[in-house]
């Protein structure tokens, strides 16, 4: 019989915040101190401590009760592990960072279910996104408590908050160490407003959860934020291209001293990637069975990465001219391409003219206020006096609060949606830019053309600019690193992880988790493959997730090669195309998945339901359906054969298209057998379904 496990992490670690003392004593004498994680934003300026002897450093900072990662920041650059705290864990980019754990207030007692005692203070709903979304008819509810506290949650719902009634149960869906979270839905028209309150029982003990003196809960469809990402972005195999890294088609605009494609690469070199490149090996992508790519920055700059932006309305001259980049645009839009562009609009570089300016005149340039100056003459040098994007001195961070430089930016993307075919925008180091900024770049983009996607890079949680005003979606660096944990390191439960993905899911709510952009790697982090210490079935059973899981899974060029890649550089190699043959088992494995994912509406659309964990096999399933489709996915991360139970949608008969398996279902729990460091993928069994099965039967499971 499986053991089926609860799953862990909740939707918000919330509640009141803890005022927590940050201590760091130096052994060498410091100009700053800092201390920077996730209850900040990694902000280096956002929590500064304070010396009276100049050796011991302190801060209080309030923080929400949860797990933290943080560090301290030395004199604005240097970044180091609390010493006094043993607790750390590597965040799965060669990084290793101190642990904090805040416990809520109100968990002095224990917890135990059935004992009629409830702790209020744990209890977390808010009449607002993420705790309500409305999608297809149905409006989902969330609501916290504390972990193995409560027997039941329920609503109640009506037309008035006098007439309650029509209680419906919800169900646990996530859980962390301290949280339990309840979700479940009702159906609404939002012909008027609902009213609903929430019913918690636990032993002789039952409370009425609603806005107190306020009466009930009220969602007011007028008033209803409801985040409507492009309908395209849901569908979307995304494939990340570094320009300079990925084919080199024209050796015209090589840069002088161009490095061998093969060579190790390095922080300064150039390899001569290029768009001719691109258009060039456009079929390689095609018969990938990608529709979109997201491009790193391809304005000039003066590094090959191209984050340190020169010129915002011309392409780099290494890569190519504007009208090849347009007519490359509109080669892949007939193709069924889409384009991403990456906008830098945090920092610009040194040489970009209106920083040059206060260079060259100082208090005198029109310009003094586009950027945080903090003294004259401006000088570029380590520690600079002016504000740089992690203390790079050649990025100058923008001062977006200036009416000047945010209209500036917001022509940005003006420019390139009239001279290109520009379907969307991947926003740089976005948790450091002004919300008002982006409120405005918002309304400037979607004025352009609706459907124009808008994707936030953020590691952490992206909720607070995922309201309807900001971004469709963000890189969901959670995804991997859930991905990492489970697969790649084995460190993590079945259970947890699936905790972790829910956490994400719910949290966003279901339309904005559709169209996340689902990474295992970028030219931010190692390869997936090189941290599962180059085993190509753990890289392919991580891939297989993020095919199966709801949002949009994105390739990292070279991916569905097998290419492999440490920390930044390493991470940045020349394209292996040599590895580009019919024999690469990665390549046709990558190419099924793309298949199975295009075939099967549920695995695009669908969003997740019927979770499962047996921890102690390593095996974890989920189900997808949208409309008429359906899909069971089942993990196996154990070095063996498993077999487990699982219940299916209906009673029939289905078909697992990844590894041919068939079963007859009269609507109970069947036993499901999946290979070691594999999955099966069940769906209804039909023709359709018979054909896919043979389509993916050229692919290797073994790579």
């Amino acid at each position: 019989m499986m053991a089926t496990a609860l799953l862990a992490f909740a939707v918000v670690q919330s509640g009141p915040q803890v005022a927590h003392t940050f201590t760091y004593v130096a052994e060498t004498s410091h100009r700053s101190v800092s201390v920077a994680g996730t209850f900040n934003g990694w902000n280096k300026d956002a929590s500064p401590l304070t010396t009276q002897d100049g050796r011991t450093w302190v801060a209080t900072v309030n923080v929400a009760p949860g797990r933290h990662e943080y560090k301290f920041v030395l004199d604005g650059q240097s970044w180091v592990i609390d010493p006094a705290n043993p607790s750390t864990r590597d965040d799965g980019n060669g990084n290793i960072n101190s642990l904090l754990v805040i416990k809520p207030f109100g968990y002095e007692q224990p917890a135990l279910v059935g004992d009629g005692k409830i702790t209020e203070s744990a209890i977390l709903h808010k009449s607002e996104l993420p705790f309500l979304t409305w999608d297809n008819g149905q409006l989902t509810l969330i609501i916290q408590v504390r972990r193995d506290d409560v027997q039941s949650v329920s609503v109640r719902t009506g037309k008035t908050s006098d007439d309650l009634e029509n209680a419906v149960a919800f169900s646990p869906l996530s859980q962390t160490e301290f949280y339990s979270t309840y979700a479940g839905q009702v159906s609404w028209d939002r012909s008027s407003p609902l009213y609903y309150e929430f019913v918690i029982q636990d032993g002789d003990q039952r409370l009425t959860v609603d806005r107190g003196a306020n009466g009930a809960f009220q969602v007011d469809p007028k008033s209803l934020v409801s985040l409507s990402p492009p309908e395209w972005v849901q569908d979307a195999i995304i494939y990340q291209i570094f320009p300079d890294r990925f084919a080199n088609g024209s050796v015209a605009n090589d840069p002088a001293g161009v490095q061998d494609w093969d060579a190790e690469p390095n922080f300064r070199d150039f390899k001569g990637g290029d768009f001719a490149g691109v258009e060039q090996r456009l079929n390689h992508l095609v018969e990938l069975g990608v529709n979109t790519v997201y491009f790193n920055p391809i304005f000039q700059g003066p590094s090959n990465h191209r984050y340190e932006t020169t010129d915002y309305f011309t392409v780099d001259p290494r890569l190519g001219t504007n009208e090849e980049f347009s007519r490359l645009t509109n080669i892949m839009d007939s193709r069924k391409i889409r384009t991403v562009l990456d906008g830098v609009f945090n920092h610009t570089s040194v040489e970009f003219k209106p920083f040059q300016d206060i260079r060259d005149k100082g208090r005198n340039s029109e310009f003094t206020d586009w950027y945080f100056i903090k003294g004259y003459p401006v000088t570029v040098q380590q520690n600079p006096n002016y504000e740089a994007w992690f203390g790079f001195q050649s990025m100058p961070k923008v001062n977006l609060e200036n009416d000047a430089a945010a209209e500036f930016m917001l022509s940005v993307p003006e420019f390139w949606e009239k001279n290109a075919k520009v379907h969307g925008w991947r926003l740089d180091v976005a948790n450091e830019v002004p919300m008002d900024f982006w409120r405005k770049f918002r309304k400037t983009v979607k004025q352009i053309g609706e459907d124009t996607w808008i994707v936030g890079e953020v590691w952490g949680d992206g909720s607070p600019w995922l309201k309807g005003d900001q971004w469709d979606s963000v890189m969901n660096y959670r995804f991997r690193e859930s991905a990492l944990g489970f697969i790649a390191r084995g460190q993590t439960t079945p259970s947890e992880c699936l905790g972790q993905l829910m956490e994400v899911h719910l949290g966003y709510g279901a339309p904005v988790s559709r169209n996340m952009m689902n990474l295992l790697s970028s030219h931010d982090t190692p390869r997936f493959l090189t941290l599962c210490e180059g085993d190509r079935k753990l890289a392919l059973l991580g891939a297989i997730l993020q095919f199966t899981w709801v949002g949009a899974p994105s390739i990292y060029y070279g991916e569905e090669l097998g290419m492999e890649g440490g920390r930044d550089p390493d991470n940045r190699r020349g394209m292996a195309w040599n590895l580009a043959t019919q024999d690469n088992p990665t390549l046709r494995a990558y190419k099924a998945l793309t298949q199975m994912r295009s075939a099967i509406p549920a695995l695009r659309r669908g969003n997740p339901t019927g979770t499962f964990a047996d921890d102690a096999k390593r095996v974890m399933a989920f189900r997808r359906a949208e409309g008429g489709s359906k899909a069971i996915v089942i993990i196996n991360r154990s070095d063996s054969t498993q077999q487990t139970s699982v219940d299916l949608f209906e009673s029939g008969r289905w078909l697992d298209v990844w590894n041919n398996q068939q079963l007859q279902s009269d609507g109970n729990s069947v036993v499901v057998t999946v290979p070691p460091l594999d999955a099966a993928v069940f769906v209804p069994l039909s023709r359709d379904a018979l054909e896919l099965r043979d389509r993916l039967a050229t692919r290797v499971s073994t790579p």
